[in-house]
């Protein structure tokens, strides 16, 4: 970035009213610079600019850059139709999160590595509470409630509010057709039965979709598992069905 665009963004933030959000002033600083901001600097207030590429934001595949360079007022949340076309076309390679909180979550997921050595090793010792020595599962699927939890997705994607995202990890194998990589189609009628007896019975089906992730796509490949998503739900069952979880990215927000 050249120092006439540093002088140019400095020139810009001086405009911005006081108080003004992060938001506001990421916005002022993209009309105003005659180059865009470096993705590492989008979405962050100018008294917190790193002097240089984080480490946690460092080699990302295309993708991610796209998004972390977009303003989150740029930014357009997907409705249920959206999610609904998605899944229904397994195009779920397209879910993305909010930029700040695409950041936030490749923050974290940095630190986690550090401090636990794997992201699977965090979520087994501090979101499931299972034990990594034992996870042989008790039965079939779905027969034993030891076997399976159903908590948050803890940094789900940028959806609209009113959709609940959750993930049901299990310790019985999900089984996957080699040569397509997607579910078998008796595992896919166990999952979807599960659906129907656990979701369905409490919620309008045109209100919950379900999915699993391809393998290229999961941020945790040796814990099984799948995503459930759901349009309006009750809030009381949520917080039965998830023994009153709270997802990650809100205890990080609000300081817990």
């Amino acid at each position: 970035m050249s120092a006439e665009t540093f002088t140019n963004i400095d020139t810009a933030l001086t405009d911005v009213e006081p108080g003004a959000d992060a938001a506001s002033q990421a916005n002022k600083v993209h009309l105003t610079a005659q180059q865009p901001l470096p993705y590492w600097l989008v979405n962050v207030p100018r008294s917190q600019w790193p002097a240089t590429c984080p480490d946690f934001l460092k080699d990302l595949p295309d993708k991610n850059i796209g998004i972390l360079a977009t303003l989150d007022a740029d930014y357009r949340r997907l409705n249920w139709d959206g999610v609904k076309d998605l899944v229904r076309r397994n195009d779920i390679g397209k879910f993305q999160r909010v930029p700040s909180d695409l950041r936030r979550y490749l923050e974290y997921m940095f630190y986690i590595k550090q401090k636990y050595g794997s992201v699977m090793d965090f979520v087994l010792m501090e979101r499931l509470h299972w034990d990594a020595s034992n996870l042989k599962p008790q039965g079939p699927a779905f027969q034993h409630n030891d076997d399976f939890k159903v908590l948050y997705n803890d940094w789900p994607y940028g959806l609209d509010p009113e959709i609940v995202h959750l993930v049901v990890w299990t310790k019985f194998d999900l089984d996957e057709d080699p040569a397509t990589g997607l579910l078998t189609d008796s595992m896919w009628k166990k999952i979807d039965t599960y659906i129907e007896k656990t979701f369905r019975s409490r919620i309008p089906s045109d209100q919950i979709i379900w999915f699993k992730n391809w393998k290229s796509l999961k941020s945790i490949h040796a814990i099984e598992h799948f995503h459930v998503m759901l349009y309006k739900p009750d809030r009381d069952f949520i917080a039965d069905i998830t023994h009153g979880d709270v997802p990650l990215v809100e205890k990080i927000t609000q300081g817990a």
